[in-house]
C-alpha cells in the first residue's frame, strides 16, 4: 500500500509538471500529457526510487532523475507531439523542475516507504533477538593493593 500512495504522488508531481510546461507551447493534449506522465513514472520509479535512492542517497538519485525525465520527455514528446515547439528546451526545464520536486520526494520516499519491517516494529518495544549480553571480568582495586 505504501508504494501504491508513492506511485500515485509521483504520478501527480509528474503530470503536473509536464501540463505546466507542455500547455505552454500548446503542443500536447490532456491524454498525451496523461500517457506521458504515466510512462515516466514507471520508469522512474522504478529506476530512481527503488534502485538509486537506497543504494547511493538523496542527491545522486535527484541528479539521475533529472537526466531520466529530460531524455524521456524529449524522447516521448518526438513520438507523441507535434514539432511546432522546441522540445529539447521544453525537456530541460521539465527536467529541472521534476528533480527539484524529486528531492523532496525521495525524503518522503525514505522515511515511509523504503522502511525495512525492523525499522516499522521499532514502536513495538524491543524483541528478544535486539537484548545482548556482556561478559567482563570485574577488576576490584583494594585486591590488586593487597597484593
Amino acid at each position: 500500500m505504501r508504494h501504491i500512495w508513492a506511485l500515485l504522488i509521483k504520478f501527480l508531481i509528474t503530470a503536473t509538471v509536464l501540463f505546466s510546461i507542455l500547455t505552454i507551447f500548446e503542443a500536447a493534449s490532456l491524454g498525451e500529457i496523461l500517457w506521458m506522465s504515466l510512462l515516466i513514472t514507471g520508469a522512474a520509479y522504478l529506476i530512481g526510487d527503488l534502485f538509486i535512492l537506497p543504494r547511493y542517497g538523496n542527491t545522486i538519485a535527484s541528479i539521475a532523475d533529472f537526466g531520466l525525465c529530460a531524455v524521456a520527455v524529449w524522447l516521448l514528446s518526438m513520438i507523441f507531439v507535434d514539432q511546432g515547439f522546441p522540445v529539447f528546451t521544453a525537456a530541460l526545464f521539465i527536467g529541472f523542475f521534476i528533480a527539484i520536486s524529486e528531492a523532496l520526494f525521495h525524503i518522503y520516499m525514505q522515511e515511509k516507504v523504503l522502511i525495512d519491517d525492523d525499522e516499522q516494529e521499532k514502536g513495538q518495544g524491543i524483541r528478544r533477538e535486539q537484548l545482548q549480553t556482556e561478559f567482563a571480568e570485574e577488576h576490584r582495586h583494594d585486591e590488586k593493593e593487597k597484593k
